[in-house]
C-alpha cells in the first residue's frame, strides 16, 4: 500500500507524535509498504529530513510556545491537503490538537481519503473529557465525579473533597495537569490548566492502581498496570527512560480482568470509536474500577502502552501497524454508499 504517516503538527504533544511516527514508518516499511512521512506543520519529508527529524526519544518537557508558533507559521497541511489523495491510506501518528480533535479527520472525510482510527465526530467527543464522562455515566461506566471551572472551594468540598485533579478539558499526555491536595492550590492549578485549554476540569482523585486496556478491532487486548516513579503518571514519567514500570499482563484475577476489559470495550463503544483505542482506569482500594478516559490516538512507539497491550496478545508491532491500516480500509469501504 501507499501510506502517508501524518505526524508532528503544532500541538504540545508534537514531540510524542514524532517519536510515534519514527517507529510507525519503520514498521510499515518492514511490511513492504511504500511509506511517506508527512509533518502536518512542515510538509513531506525527504529521507535526509526523516533522519534529522524522526527520532524515538522525547524531551523531558513539551515544546515551548515559541517552538510551536514557529511550526504554525508553515501551515503545510491546509495548503497541500489535496496531495493526500494520492495515498491509499493515511496513518495518524498525530497526538493532541487538530490531529486528535477531529479537525484533520473532517478534512480527509471531505476528500474521501481513508485514514486510521476514529472519525471526526467521535474524535471530537472523546477529546472533550466533560462530554466523554457524560456518555460514560449514560452507559453505566463508572467514572470519577467532576466539575467544570469556574468553581468555588465550597462546591469542590461539597461534591468531591480534596485531593482533586485539575486538568485541561481537551489535552493529552497529562500536560497542564495538577493534583491539588489543599484548597489553597486550586486557583493556581486552574490557571495552569487554562494555559493549555479554554475549558478546565476539576475531578475527584481516585487513589489506587493505574491500569490500561488496548482495544483493537472492537475487542479488548491485554490489561496493563503502570507503576510511575513519581506521585502520578505525568509527562516525564510517560516518556523518559525509567520514569515508570509497565507490566503486561497486569496481575489481576480472572474476574477482575474480564470486568475491566468489558468496561474498556463499553467505553470504546459508548464514544463510537473505531479501529483502535486505549482506555485508562484506576482501581481503588475496594477493587472498583473507574474509567479515566479513552484515547483515540494513543502513543505508538513500540514501547507505548497500546503496542505493549497488543504484544502481550501475540501481536508484534509491525503486525499491529498493518492491522490498523487494514481496519482503516475496511471502515472506508463500509462508509462508501453504493449508487442506487
Amino acid at each position: 500500500m501507499k501510506i502517508a504517516v501524518l505526524f508532528g503538527g503544532t500541538s504540545t504533544e508534537r514531540d510524542v507524535s514524532i517519536a510515534s511516527a519514527a517507529q510507525i514508518v519503520a514498521a510499515l516499511r518492514k511490511s513492504d509498504h511504500l511509506v511517506t512521512a508527512v509533518d502536518t506543520a512542515k510538509g513531506i519529508l525527504s529521507l535526509a529530513e526523516e533522519e534529522q527529524i524522526l527520532r524515538t526519544d522525547v524531551s523531558a518537557d513539551p515544546p515551548s510556545d515559541e517552538e510551536l508558533a514557529a511550526c504554525q507559521a508553515d501551515n503545510y497541511f491546509v495548503k497541500n491537503l489535496a496531495k493526500l489523495q494520492e495515498f491509499d491510506v493515511i496513518f495518524f501518528a498525530l497526538h493532541g490538537g487538530t490531529g486528535e480533535d477531529g479537525t484533520i479527520q473532517a478534512a480527509l472525510d471531505l476528500l474521501g481519503v481513508p485514514y486510521t482510527g476514529t472519525g471526526h465526530m467521535a474524535s471530537s467527543i472523546a477529546m472533550d473529557k466533560d462530554i466523554a464522562k457524560r456518555l460514560f455515566i449514560r452507559n453505566e461506566i463508572p467514572t470519577a465525579k467532576w466539575l467544570m471551572a469556574p468553581v468555588s472551594h465550597e462546591e469542590v468540598e461539597n461534591v468531591m473533597k480534596y485531593p482533586v485533579v485539575v486538568k485541561p478539558n481537551n489535552q493529552g499526555s497529562t500536560i497542564g495537569l495538577t493534583i491539588v491536595k489543599h484548597p489553597q492550590g486550586l486557583e493556581t492549578a486552574i490557571e495552569t490548566a487554562y494555559h493549555f485549554s479554554d475549558e478546565v476540569m476539576i475531578e475527584q482523585y481516585i487513589p489506587g492502581r493505574e491500569l490500561t486496556v488496548g482495544i483493537l478491532n472492537d475487542r479488548p487486548l491485554a490489561v496493563g498496570e503502570i507503576f510511575p516513579k513519581g506521585d502520578h503518571f505525568d509527562y516525564e514519567s510517560k516518556y523518559q527512560k525509567g520514569g515508570a514500570e509497565e507490566i503486561f499482563p497486569a496481575n489481576l484475577g480472572e474476574d477482575e480482568k474480564k470486568r475491566i476489559q468489558e468496561l474498556a470495550l463499553n467505553a470504546h463503544r459508548a464514544l463510537k470509536l473505531k479501529g483502535y483505542s486505549r482506555v485508562d482506569f484506576r482501581m481503588d482500594p475496594d477493587g472498583e474500577f473507574w474509567c479515566l478516559e479513552a484515547n483515540t490516538l494513543p502513543g505508538m512507539t513500540s514501547s507505548s502502552l497500546l503496542p505493549q497491550s497488543a504484544k502481550a496478545e501475540g501481536i508484534a508491532f509491525p503486525e499491529l501497524c498493518d492491522q490498523i491500516c487494514q481496519l482503516a480500509l475496511q471502515q472506508a469501504h463500509r462508509n462508501t454508499i453504493s449508487p442506487a
